[in-house]
C-alpha cells in the first residue's frame, strides 16, 4: 500500500508516556517523519505560531490548561490542509463532538495497543478515517432516532433546575435565581441525574438539549 508522505507531525499530549507511544506510532506508520511536541494548551499555541506547517497532528483534549479542541481550532485555522486525529480516553459526546465540530479528521481513543494506531495512521492512505470502533458506534448512535420520550418524567421543578444547569448557571445561582434554599437545589440535581441515568452535567446538558430545554 502506497502511503501518503508525511514528513512533518506535532503531537499535544502531556503525559511523557504517552507521548512516546505516539511519536512510536507515527514513526513506525511513516517512517522518517520529524515529530514535534508540545505538553499544554499554551505551549502549542507558542509553537504553531512560529513552527513549519505540519501535515498531521495528534491532538489530546485533556491537557493542564485546557483543552485540545481549542488547539484543533488554532491549527485548522493557521494550517488548513492538516490532518488533525484526537488521540483520548474520552469517548463521551461532550468530548467526542466539539473535537470532530472544530475540525478534527479522526478520533483514536489510547486505551488501543500502539500497532491499532499505526494500522488507523496507515489506513489514511486507503481514505479510512482514523476512529476508533467504539467512536464510530457512538456516532452512529448520535444519529439514530430520539429515545428522550422514554426517559423518566421530570417534576416540573427538577426541568427548571435542569435548564439552568444546562445553561452552566451553579447551583448557589439557580437557587437564587428559583428562590429556593442553596441546600435544596443539589437535592433536586441529584434527582435528576437519578432520574435521567447520567452522572455529570455535561451529559446533563446533552439531554437537556435533547429535550428541547436549551
Amino acid at each position: 500500500m502506497q502511503h501518503p508522505t508525511y514528513t512533518r507531525a506535532f503531537i499535544l499530549e502531556d503525559l511523557p508516556e504517552s507521548q512516546e507511544w505516539l511519536t512510536q506510532a507515527l514513526a513506525q506508520a511513516f517512517p522518517g517523519i520529524t515529530v514535534e511536541v508540545c505538553a499544554s494548551v499554551g505551549d502549542a499555541r507558542v509553537h504553531l505560531a512560529q513552527c513549519e506547517a505540519p501535515q498531521i497532528a495528534l491532538i489530546d483534549l485533556g491537557l493542564p490548561d485546557g483543552s485540545g479542541v481549542v488547539v484543533i481550532e488554532e491549527i485548522k485555522r493557521c494550517f488548513p490542509a492538516c490532518l488533525c486525529v484526537v488521540a483520548s480516553i474520552f469517548n463521551d459526546d461532550a468530548h467526542v463532538f466539539p473535537a470532530l465540530r472544530a475540525g478534527a479528521m479522526g478520533y483514536l481513543l489510547k486505551d488501543q495497543p500502539v500497532q491499532a494506531i499505526v494500522a488507523a495512521m496507515q489506513g489514511i492512505a486507503a481514505g479510512t478515517p482514523p476512529i476508533s470502533p467504539a467512536i464510530a458506534r457512538r456516532m452512529l448512535a448520535f444519529f439514530q432516532p430520539s429515545t428522550t420520550e422514554q426517559l423518566p418524567e421530570l417534576t416540573e421543578r427538577e426541568t427548571e433546575v435542569l435548564r439552568f444547569i444546562a445553561k452552566g448557571v451553579t447551583q448557589a445561582e439557580c437557587a437564587r435565581l428559583l428562590g429556593l434554599s442553596p441546600h435544596t437545589v443539589p437535592g433536586y440535581v441529584k434527582d435528576i441525574y437519578r432520574k435521567l441515568n447520567v452522572c455529570s452535567r455535561a451529559e446533563a446538558a446533552l439531554l437537556a438539549r435533547d429535550m428541547g430545554l436549551v
